[in-house]
């Protein structure tokens, strides 16, 4: 069973029917048992990180999603889902986010090269992190060359305190900001993957398919 979880942001109705063209059935839910099922968890959104904590807390759902993360199952964050596995953001102040990965999110400085919020279609390039030299091996992106293009409408980026946890990295106003994140059994993208046309849904699909595990060497 495919989870999104319904923690009142918008978006949530996207996900759910680009995950349906690609075949997957899914439920929208904030029930905590149903939750704690799944085997596939999304937590997509769009939204401020205060707000999106504030509503998790209010409904007891922060133990419930660090209880679903322990038991190994995949896990996706999307855009505001990306920036809250981390341990805080500089969204509505310094707002203490879930900790699923170490580090922070951080905005863009507004400049003539890099308007804020950032917005429209930019490439992904891959770290060593994701790639060896057959290509992609995260599961996450397997069959996605390397210089793809998502769909970003985002003001914060995350910043992991672990460079080993970037998967992919995208430059904005001349400098690189983490796009995708790994660790384990959890996976992060900063780009709408709903909105992303061909690739999105291909790395939708490959989501649905993975296991949580991470196989080789142990690289990633």
């Amino acid at each position: 069973m495919i989870v999104i979880v319904d923690y009142k942001a918008g978006n949530l109705t996207s996900v759910q029917l680009a995950l349906a063209e690609v075949g997957e059935e899914s439920v929208i839910s904030s029930d905590p048992a149903i939750i704690a099922a799944a085997d596939h968890l999304v937590f997509p959104g769009v939204g401020a990180a205060g707000s999106a904590m504030e509503e998790l807390r209010r409904m007891d759902l922060e133990p419930v999603l660090k209880a679903y993360v322990a038991t190994g199952k995949p896990f996706l964050g999307i855009c505001v889902g990306c920036q809250i596995i981390m341990d805080w953001s500089l969204e509505d102040g310094r707002t203490d986010c879930l900790g699923l990965l170490p580090g922070g999110t951080d905005i863009f400085a507004a400049s003539p090269e890099s308007k804020v919020p950032h917005m429209g279609w930019n490439q992904i390039r891959f770290t060593k992190r994701a790639v060896s030299g057959r290509g992609p091996r995260h599961p996450l992106v397997m069959g996605i060359p390397d210089g793809s293009e998502f769909y970003f409408v985002h003001s914060y980026f995350p910043t992991p305190a672990d460079t080993d946890h970037v998967l992919a990295l995208t430059d904005y106003g001349g400098k690189p900001f983490a796009s995708i994140l790994g660790s384990g059994n959890i996976a992060a993208c900063q780009f709408h993957v709903e909105k992303s046309g061909r690739w999105g849904l291909a790395l939708l699909k490959n989501f649905c398919r993975w296991d949580g595990r991470l196989e080789g060497d142990g690289v990633c």
